[in-house]
Parts: structure tokens; C-alpha cells; sequence
């Protein structure tokens, strides 16, 4: 970003989100400063800058959360959308080396580029630079790809980082030996917790829901919505907790049985269940 001018012998600037300053006068000229002089502190332009930067760490923060929601719910993405928005950082950041599928599931490879055409340039597990254009992508969550070894394994080759957590994100596979009606998973259960408020927190600053005595996490598989929940406790109970049962629901608050879960909601939901336990008190001497 250019430099501007803050009043006599200084110039300041927003340096990777953080206003700067630099001397114009002076055995300092041109040098950035260390520090923001004390003289520039309420200045209208540092002010202004500040607002600037906490806007555009709003805008990388919503950039983020979108494609995460694009990703965790595999739903179809304009082509077009995607190429529109890639010149803007805030947006490439997020969608940077995402996996992309066409109309073709072997159109399948590393989000690398957007053209002015609409088209986008992915690296397919061959190494080969390929362009597509369909009027819809996905960005399909992890425990849909079935290449997802070689995928991490060409990624780690290839030096690549996700800003959102796509092809290394944990996930769990429904097993096939479900007893027909069971309703409940109790893998991550009895995970104790000195207080229900510390519980509740875990949950809260993980990113999940927390409504009555449950976390939650609504996850979109498929065409339908289904509601992952593990019981945290009483909301007023100030005592000792531990993790209940997972359980999935679907939109009409019906419990799903296990065999009706989708791919997806049972991934995620075991994900939320399993990082939530994984946060429970455990007493000296015992194993993790």
C-alpha cells in the first residue's frame, strides 16, 4: 500500500494489517520506524487506516467462513462466481489450493488460477496444468474424495497450504456394522469437564452451536440439513460435566438412526464430538 502523508515528517502506510510509519525528514528519512510515534497515535489518517484494516480483517474472516461452508456442504458453485471473485487477495487466499471437481469426476485437481474467460486453471494429480469452465464446481468436503491419499500425498509433494481446511481436515467413516436401529454414538462420551460453562466455551470457541444442553454442529449432506448434537449438560448446572451420547437429527428434530446418517454429518459430527472430548480434564497419572 502507498505511503501517505500524516502531518510534518512523517508518512504512514498499512503494513500486513498493522499501520506503519516512516520518517520524511531527518537522519531517519525513509526508513520504517519500529513504532508508532506517539504524535501520530490519534491522527486522522493512522485513524482511518485502522478502520481499514479491521475492515479487511472482516472481509478475509467472511471469505474464509464461505468457502468452509462451500466445502462442508459440497453444494455446486457458479464457475463464473469463483472467477469473479479470485483477483480480490481476501478471496485467492481462501480458494487457493482447494480441490475442484467439474461435471467430470475426473476433472479433479488443485485450484490454481482464475481467467478473465470464467475458466479455471487446476493441477491434476499427473502434474498437468488443466482448464475448465463448467457452469458449476464443487469443492468437495474430504470424506467424498476418493483420491484423498494421493491428494494429501501430491499436496505434501508439492508444498501446498489450505487456508480452509479441505484435504487434512480429520474424518471419521461410518462403519458398516451398525445395529440397525441405534439411534446414538457413544465413542466420545464420559469426557469430564470441571464445570459445564468450561464445556460450553470448548464448544463455543470451536466454532459450534450451543442450545439448551447441547453442542451442535447443522451440517448440510446432500439435499437435506441434519443437526449433529453431544449432550454438554444442564445450562444452569455450575458442577462437574461429562460429554454425552452424538446423536443426529433431522430437520423436524426426528432422531436419524445411524444407518440413515450421511457420509458427511456422520464425518462432521464425529469431528465436533471428538474435539470436544479430546479438551476433557485427565488426572495425573493416567494416559490421554
Amino acid at each position: 500500500m502507498a505511503w501517505l502523508s500524516a502531518g510534518d515528517g512523517y508518512e504512514v502506510a498499512l503494513m500486513d494489517g498493522r499501520v506503519a510509519a516512516r520518517a520524511t525528514t531527518g537522519r531517519a528519512a525513509g526508513r520504517q520506524l519500529k513504532s508508532l510515534p506517539r504524535a501520530l497515535k490519534d491522527h486522522p489518517e493512522v485513524d482511518r487506516l485502522r478502520r481499514l484494516a479491521e475492515w479487511l480483517a472482516r472481509h478475509a474472516a467472511a471469505c474464509v467462513a464461505q468457502t468452509d461452508a462451500w466445502m462442508v456442504s459440497s453444494l455446486p458453485v457458479p464457475t463464473g462466481l469463483l472467477a469473479r471473485v479470485w483477483p480480490d487477495e481476501a478471496w485467492q487466499s481462501a480458494l487457493r489450493d482447494l480441490v475442484v471437481v467439474g461435471d467430470d469426476p475426473d476433472d479433479v485437481g488443485f485450484l490454481r488460477g482464475a481467467t478473465d474467460a470464467g475458466e479455471l486453471r487446476l493441477v491434476n494429480l499427473d502434474g498437468e496444468t488443466v482448464r475448465i469452465a463448467p457452469r458449476t464446481v464443487t469443492l468437495p468436503h474430504p470424506v467424498l474424495l476418493t483420491d484423498l491419499d494421493d491428494l494429501r500425498d501430491f499436496a505434501a509433494e508439492l508444498g501446498m497450504e489450505q487456508r480452509v481446511e479441505q484435504i487434512h481436515r480429520a474424518i471419521w467413516r461410518r462403519p458398516e456394522d451398525l445395529r440397525a436401529k441405534s439411534t446414538e454414538v457413544r465413542e466420545f462420551a464420559g469426557g469430564s469437564f470441571r464445570s459445564r460453562f468450561a464445556l460450553a466455551a470448548r464448544a463455543s470457541s470451536l466454532g459450534y452451536g450451543v442450545s439448551g444442553g447441547y453442542a451442535t454442529a447443522r451440517v448440510r449432506d446432500g439435499v437435506r440439513t441434519v443437526d449433529a448434537s453431544v449432550w454438554i449438560g444442564e445450562p444452569y448446572w455450575d458442577g462437574q460435566v461429562e460429554t454425552g451420547a452424538l446423536t443426529w437429527q433431522d430437520q423436524d428434530g426426528r432422531a436419524l438412526p445411524l444407518g440413515e446418517v450421511g457420509p458427511v454429518a456422520w464425518s462432521e459430527g464425529m469431528r465436533m464430538a471428538a474435539a470436544l472430548y479430546a479438551g476433557r480434564d485427565i488426572e495425573e497419572g493416567k494416559n490421554a
